[in-house]
């Protein structure tokens, strides 16, 4: 037997023949599993009550108990191993109740059994892993789009996280105006993932952004050879979110013809696909959501006035970026977090000056604009926390804005600049020092330095004298 390797799986084979063994054995080891052999079906018992495997393969017919009793032991004491079961004998009835019991597999030993062992093997594991990491993703987004883990502590964000909450608790449509950019997704998302629909799919589609045609045809679906090019017939999102939410997101964008089909959904939850004739009934959670005024296109006929009112059960509007100035630091430090990660960068903060500077910025692209202001600045800064040079000349610009420090003159001749920029660092710390009164670990707080990197800079400027502050404070 191997040693035990992380991330590898982990096979049981129980079979009473020694050279079904030896021959399954000598198959696994050459795939690269690792495995254990049970020669008859207590054994295979005391081993799955020992270890953790990944898949049991076991003879249906074996002296001791038969491989139905292994498998029923299996699903008692270990209800995420998967289970294949393999017989000299083909039998309707043992495959019946081995599918009944939770078996996922039935090979029979014929001549091409062990190629066939093996290829059945790869397929049971595959859709294990990928039943691994959809659950894996599904934590994810359920753990992303809590509630709780939504930034906005301003009074307006408040009101929208609270209706949330309530919202998620019911079936009803919801209709999520706003700003481009403000997040009506997220909060799309939010309202699913903390649903009873939160196992079931969550699916988006952007009205504005197909033409008639194509639209219902992804949101219906379509039957074979309904126009030029279906080959095929196709589930529609509709469909394919049966048990879910469908966010459709841009709804202001749809023709008046689109518009009709959509409100018999909203009725009655049954469409038919495109060049079909059957009925198909779905369950489903409708979301939508628009940057328009829908009832200024109602009064201007063109909005439906039916299907305003069916999508405008509870209405969710989104603040603006700059009605919720209280987020706007969170919200800065998070995408900060975020593109260090995925940018690899060391780049811990955002200077005090190029704070003021996003906080005085009227941010018309709102959350979206701030994410990609955030993210240039830290694709072109070079030092360790964001400043001021990295931001856009449009947000430096804005009224309100910190004025920037003006720069001196370079002279004729030209300058040292490490060695002006040596000198600043001094009289800097110098400053903060006094205003410290010499306590080196407030100084490098008020300067945004590491109590390390200060101590460094202070003993290299000879600034340590006799107030060189204390120890090392218990945070640092």
């Amino acid at each position: 037997m191997s040693a035990r390797r992380a991330g590898k799986d982990r096979i049981l084979f129980v079979d009473d023949e020694p050279g079904m063994r030896k021959t399954v054995a000598h198959l696994l080891q050459k795939e690269g599993y690792q495995f254990d052999l049970a020669s008859c079906g207590k054994e295979a018992m005391q081993k799955v009550e020992d270890e953790v495997y990944d898949l049991v393969i076991t003879d249906i017919r074996m002296p001791d108990c038969s491989g139905l009793e292994v498998l029923r032991h299996v699903r008692d004491v270990s209800p995420s191993t998967t289970v294949m079961l393999i017989s000299a004998y083909s039998s309707l009835e043992y495959a019946v109740e081995a599918l009944r019991l939770g078996a996922r597999d039935l090979v029979t030993k014929n001549p091409g059994f062990v190629q066939e062992l093996r290829l059945r093997i790869a397929n049971l594991l595959k859709g294990r892993h990928l039943e691994r990491e959809n659950l894996r993703l599904r934590q994810a987004l359920r753990g992303r789009y809590r509630v709780e883990g939504i930034i906005g502590s301003s009074p307006a964000m408040k009101e929208v996280l609270s209706l949330v909450e309530r919202v998620a608790q019911t079936s009803s449509t919801v209709l999520i105006t706003g700003e481009s950019g403000t997040g009506k997704e997220v909060i799309a998302k939010a309202v699913h993932f903390n649903s009873v629909r939160s196992e079931a799919p969550f699916v988006s589609i952007s009205c504005g952004a197909l033409p008639d045609e194509l639209l219902e045809s992804e949101l219906f679906g379509h039957v074979k050879g309904s126009f030029t090019g279906a080959v095929n017939s196709k589930k529609g999102l509709f469909e394919v979110a049966h048990g879910g939410t469908v966010l459709l997101d841009e709804i202001g964008e749809t023709s008046v013809a689109m518009q009709v089909k959509l409100l018999r959904v909203l009725q009655e939850r049954c469409f038919r696909r495109v060049g079909g004739t059957e009925e198909i009934q779905v369950d489903l959670r409708i979301i939508a959501a628009t940057n328009q005024d829908l009832e200024v296109m109602v009064q201007q006929k063109r909005f439906r006035e039916d299907l305003f009112y069916r999508i405008n059960v509870i209405p969710i509007r989104m603040p603006p970026l700059r009605e919720r100035h209280e987020d706007i630091e969170p919200l800065a430090e998070h995408f900060l977090t975020r593109f260090r990660e995925s940018m690899d960068k060391p780049i811990h903060r955002i200077s005090d000056e190029a704070m003021g500077m996003l906080k005085a910025y009227s941010w018309p692209g709102n959350v979206r604009e701030l994410e990609n202001a955030i993210e240039r600045a830290m694709a072109l800064e070079l030092s360790d926390w964001i400043t001021v040079d990295s931001l856009s000349r449009e947000i430096r610009a804005a009224p309100g804005a910190p004025a920037l420090t003006v720069l001196e003159p370079i002279p004729d001749d030209g300058m040292d600049l490490e060695g002006h920029l040596e000198e600043r660092r001094n009289a800097y710390m110098l400053a903060a020092l006094e205003g410290a009164s010499g306590v080196q670990a407030r100084a490098a707080r008020s300067l945004g330095m590491s109590f390390r990197s200060f101590r460094y800079f202070a003993r290299k400027y000879g600034l340590s004298g006799g107030r060189e502050a204390s120890a090392r404070p218990p945070d640092e």
